[in-house]
């Protein structure tokens, strides 16, 4: 049988794989990796290749040797798995609450993440949010101090789980865009100890090294297409 292979996006623009490289790695699942790039144009031509094997032609895809799963959430899961549950907490209710906040992640956190790309995270410019994404981040600023609150110590339900591997893209997101977090005590201090995971840290640094993949909208003010956002201090 062959050794497990986990095929992964640019480092960049990739936040579904970073979850899933993270979860297998804290797992100690031991695994190759294969880089696919997904800049365009090639992007095309290179998911038309993983869809040869993986239905979604997307990433990532985690190949076992045995079977091919082709879900970021499923890949958590089986992470998960391998290392006998010690990514989700052992009390039943605080376990389906982590399962809500990483199912709530993986619909697109009421689409928060859809206009703050993963790309724009490593712009060197960054434009400030819009009162309707502020308020957005807020809600969920609230949601992850009441859960630091409830279950938490360093982390979101107190050792690192696959809800904070889930939620670590966001938070790169919304770190460097430089955020007011001073009414959320708890989750600014559980963001930076996040950012400083080595497994999160080995992914950005990777991340930082590569040119920058740019949206041509990013500066667009959705309220007024014709007008561009000033940037604001966050860099």
């Amino acid at each position: 049988m062959s050794r497990p292979r986990l095929y992964v996006g640019t480092r960049n623009a990739s936040s579904w794989a970073m979850r899933a490289w993270l979860a297998l790695k804290a797992s100690g699942y031991d695994f190759d990796e294969e880089l696919v790039d997904i800049r365009r144009p090639q992007r095309f031509r290179n998911l038309a290749v993983i869809g040869e094997f993986s239905p979604p032609a997307a990433v990532p895809v985690l190949d076992t040797g045995r079977t091919v799963i082709y879900d970021s959430n499923a890949i958590m899961e089986f992470a998960n798995d391998s290392c006998d549950g010690r990514l989700l907490p052992r009390d039943i209710e605080a376990r389906a609450h982590a399962r809500s906040l990483i199912a709530w992640q993986h619909a697109g956190l009421s689409s928060l993440c859809h206009r703050i790309s993963f790309e724009s995270a490593f712009y060197p410019l960054k434009r400030p949010l819009t009162d309707a994404e502020q308020d957005d981040c807020n809600r969920l600023f609230q949601c992850y101090e009441a859960t630091l609150d409830r279950y938490g110590d360093a982390y979101l339900f107190g050792d690192i789980s696959l809800a904070d591997f889930m939620h670590a893209p966001t938070v790169v997101r919304l770190a460097r865009h430089s955020l007011d977090t001073l009414a959320w005590p708890r989750t600014e201090a559980w963001m930076r100890l996040l950012l400083a995971h080595p497994l999160v840290s080995e992914w950005l640094a990777e991340a930082d090294r590569l040119p920058h993949i740019w949206y041509d909208d990013y500066l667009v003010d959705p309220r007024d297409p014709a007008t561009l956002l000033t940037a604001g201090p966050g860099g």
